[in-house]
């Protein structure tokens, strides 16, 4: 069973989507701080981002926290938008509720990346069209027609590493070598996965163009992400989370190396796949923003508006919306970031470029 090309024959149109999710309800105005708001600095004696230290956005009434250095550069080199006061229409501020809602593209069953893949223009989608790098699947692929959870190439193959299995390989290939139906096709695309992944991971290229990734989960999951978007195996979307930002104390040390390992992984992404990056879409989100005011115990309390980032595909550096003013009279429940930019509305253009078609409709059913 040896193959050529690339497994879903997608050819040079092959694009690849990639969505981080920071769980935990990161805090839009420490990630993209205000500028100009003495308000912001009223409210965060303590948290309040120094003003001579934002990296500042153009014109724009928003910067990057400087933990998000390496962002910047690639912001400078038209290849990052930021889009402050983002999120869904609904209040809710239970983690789990909210995300669900957000994966899921609203109160409907499936997730929205999900449905992205089943109704997308282009061939059918093959064994790696999808991939979560973890440990369990997403609901953000929820109802796709065909995804994958790994959590490195290691853990994909068939039976144990240490086995032999490349009896069983060729006794399946044979099996289902003839089958017309619809296990045949599949079960060749499958054993064709996993003997290009088994390739990928007997060779064990370094990164490519200098790129140098961290010693954590997230950017070992960029680096599997790059290899497979390198090796042209048909991949179309990859999900992978970025946890802990549930900052209801002592937020600043908590966060800040999280804000470093996010920008660090995806500025050694980026410079990986170097040119790719035209063919590739990073899009980071999370479930809610947090409070305006920080809290007695140095933290701040569940939101509503937050941050979205974009970096690659068509994206020419620049903020998405703007940031509201801080002033009570326009905050929203206890003290809220009003949601400005409904999460969607950012998506459904990064969708089309990589071929949702006419299919908007099905794959954000609500509005």
């Amino acid at each position: 069973m040896k193959g050529t090309g690339i497994i879903s024959g997608n050819g040079d149109q092959q694009r690849t989507l990639v969505v981080v999710f920071l769980r935990g309800g990161a805090d839009g105005l420490t990630l993209v701080p205000p500028v100009g708001n003495s308000e912001y600095y009223r409210v965060r004696p303590t948290l309040g981002v120094p003003e001579g230290d934002i990296l500042k956005l153009g014109d724009a009434n928003c910067g990057l926290n400087p933990a998000f250095s390496a962002l910047y550069d690639i912001y400078k080199d038209g290849c990052l938008t930021v889009v402050p006061a983002v999120g869904s229409n609904d209040d809710t501020r239970s983690h789990f509720y909210a995300q669900d809602l957000m994966e899921h593209g609203g109160p409907v069953a499936g997730g929205w990346l999900g449905r992205f893949l089943r109704y997308r223009d282009g061939v059918p989608p093959s064994a790696l069209s999808a991939i979560a790098l973890g440990k369990a699947m997403p609901e953000v692929l929820r109802g796709a027609p065909a995804a994958t959870v790994m959590e490195s190439m290691d853990t994909f193959s068939l039976g144990s590493q240490s086995g032999p299995t490349d009896r069983l390989k060729e006794e399946l290939g044979m099996l289902y070598g003839k089958d017309e139906s619809i296990l045949g096709p599949a079960a060749r695309d499958t054993l064709q996965a996993l003997e290009r992944v088994e390739k990928l991971r007997r060779e064990d290229l370094p990164p490519m163009n200098g790129a140098e990734y961290g010693d954590n989960s997230f950017s070992n999951g960029l680096r599997q992400a790059a290899r497979l978007i390198r090796a042209r195996v048909g991949l179309e979307a990859v999900s992978l989370d970025l946890e802990g930002w549930d900052s209801h104390f002592a937020q600043e040390t908590l966060i800040t190396p999280l804000m470093t390992r996010l920008s660090d992984g995806l500025a050694a992404f980026h410079r990986d796949l170097g040119k790719l990056m035209k063919k590739v879409t990073v899009v980071v989100m999370t479930e809610f923003g947090r409070r305006v005011a920080e809290n007695s115990s140095f933290g701040t309390d569940h939101g509503r508006g937050g941050t979205m980032l974009v970096m690659g595909g068509t994206e020419r550096g620049n903020v998405f919306g703007e940031m509201p003013e801080l002033e009570t009279g326009i905050l929203v429940g206890p003290g809220d970031v009003p949601v400005k930019t409904d999460y969607r509305e950012v998506l459904k253009p990064i969708l089309t470029q990589h071929g949702a078609g006419g299919s908007m409709a099905e794959i954000f059913p609500v509005g």
